[in-house]
């Protein structure tokens, strides 16, 4: 044995890692050693119930995720941002009590637009989800909608999300971004079925923020006075009107200008011409969760048949003074709730909660929500104290509550609506999966142009699969959405058709 291999060896035995060959299976483990027994599932207070705190697994992925990138942010690196004002039309009293939804109440907002993938300097003329993240300074606190150009998502539940980021990032040892590792991450979450075909359409590369729409994505709960609630989702739906490149457009646009939608939204509202998006929600009783085919806080799917109420507009009227000190320092977290709004049991947005400000405590800072951008109309009123570049001016000898010395109190009817549970806790995959059937009926509704594009840019990618396996069961899932996708997708890149079409028929969708 060589003096190298011995040291290889010995470093193999120093990490815990036994020198078998490539055929073993090493056991997966958390950072403190201990072997993982789930770690494609979060753990839920039963089928249906939020995700558990007590995941420690869950945590320290998304913990150890969210520190990666110092000081840019691992996802939505690249954006800009714009101040505005949205105003609520109609009266929704009986589904929510919030504040910001009162007809007729003006609500100053910050949206943050960015691409999900790729880094802070990259082309925007790239094929990627686009970030449609806007927080309202409303009278009660800050309420951060964060979503997405794309009205659904790839996973399903946050405890994939780091291993899904790190499959779209560059390779670990190359520093490439590398197809190939994308499809075979995707090769075993057909959940991603309908993103894919989404992304790898024209909506994937928008002519511009200000003609795209954006999405909220996950379900959440308006909550009424009396404590009612019910699901809801949110839609923003561009006044422009929406316009997508097709990937020669793209193409012709990054050799010229790689800051295009930047330079469109900063131009635009420099002349006065200010984009505005109208404002709709779908409302879904819980009752009605359970008469569906699919799970409706599955965040792969959309609510179809379910009608949108409008409730407001947003006018975007004023450029940031200073990017770094607004746009880069905006802190957006689905967690940032006020009164009548909650999240809902998603398992993806469960996870979210907890990362994304996370996040913001590792990239800004613990008192980041001082900062200028971030703070409240409404002032804090809280013994949270010290830390880092905390510029609060908390004074006397009260930090605690209660006290006799100090009236500051909680109010019973802020509490959280009550959720009925059932059932033990679990580490298990939703029941009604409908993997595929969503991206066929977004397939079939395309023009034959946009199908014929939509084939075109997904067969490039996917003929970088060299992995036959990977591939073919990619072809499957395409092909389980609309025989004719995959059909069309099989004959481009010259595969077996008849092979396709028996995987395909074997899966359940």
């Amino acid at each position: 044995m060589t003096p190298n291999i011995r040291a290889a060896a010995a470093l193999l035995i120093f990490l815990g890692v036994a020198a078998a060959s490539s055929q073993a299976t090493t056991d997966l483990t958390r950072d403190n050693g201990a072997p993982v027994g789930d770690n494609q599932n979060s753990q839920t207070a039963g089928p249906n119930g939020p995700v558990l705190l007590q995941d420690v697994h869950l945590i320290q992925k998304l913990q150890r995720f969210d520190r990666e990138r110092v000081p840019e942010r691992v996802v939505h690196a690249r954006g800009t941002g714009a101040h505005g004002v949205f105003v609520a039309s109609k009266d929704i009293s009986a589904l929510t009590r919030a504040a910001v939804f009162a007809p007729g109440e003006e609500t100053p907002v910050f949206v943050r637009f960015s691409s999900v993938v790729h880094g802070n300097h990259s082309p925007e003329t790239l094929r990627d989800p686009r970030g449609f993240g806007t927080k309202f300074y409303t009278r009660e606190g800050n309420w951060d909608l964060v979503g997405n150009n794309l009205p659904v998502f790839f996973i399903r539940d946050a405890m994939k999300f780091p291993d899904m980021v790190h499959a779209f990032k560059p390779a670990p040892n190359s520093n490439i971004q590398d197809n190939k590792r994308v499809f075979d991450f995707f090769s075993s979450h057909p959940e991603g079925t309908h993103t894919l075909t989404r992304v790898y359409s024209d909506f994937g590369t928008p002519a511009s923020y200000r003609e795209m729409d954006g999405n909220s994505v996950h379900a959440y709960k308006f909550v009424n006075a009396t404590g009612r609630y019910n699901y809801v989702k949110f839609h923003w739906k561009s006044l422009q009107g929406e316009r997508n490149l097709s990937a020669k457009e793209a193409e012709a646009i990054q050799g010229k200008d790689f800051n295009h939608m930047t330079r469109d939204l900063v131009e635009a509202i420099g002349k006065g011409n200010f984009p505005k998006w109208d404002l709709y929600v779908q409302v879904m009783a819980p009752a009605q969760l359970a008469t569906l085919d699919y799970d409706p806080l599955d965040p792969t799917k959309i609510w179809n048949g379910v009608p949108e109420t409008k409730v407001g507009t947003m006018t975007l009227n004023r450029n940031p003074d200073n990017v770094f000190l607004e746009t880069e320092q905006s802190a957006l977290a689905p967690s940032n709730l006020v009164p009548g709004i909650e999240p809902s049991e998603d398992r993806l947005l469960q996870g979210r909660l907890f990362s994304y400000a996370d996040t913001q405590l590792h990239r800004i800072g613990t008192n980041g929500l001082q900062l200028p951008i971030n703070r409240p109309r409404a002032a804090p009123v809280n013994y949270n104290q010290d830390g880092a570049q905390n510029a609060g001016a908390r004074q006397g000898s009260v930090n605690y509550q209660p006290s006799t010395q100090a009236a500051v109190a909680d109010k019973a009817g802020h509490k959280y609506s009550q959720l009925p549970l059932s059932g033990a806790t679990q580490q298990q995959g939703i029941a009604r999966t409908r993997n595929f059937a969503q991206a066929g009926e977004f397939y079939r509704a395309l023009s034959k142009q946009q199908q014929s594009n939509l084939v075109s840019n997904l067969a490039g990618d996917l003929g970088q699969v060299s992995d036959d396996k990977v591939l073919y069961t990619m072809l499957s899932y395409f092909h389980k959405a609309d025989a004719g996708y995959g059909k069309a997708l099989a004959a481009t890149l010259k595969a077996d058709t008849a092979r396709v079409a028996a995987l395909a028929a074997a899966l359940r969708d």
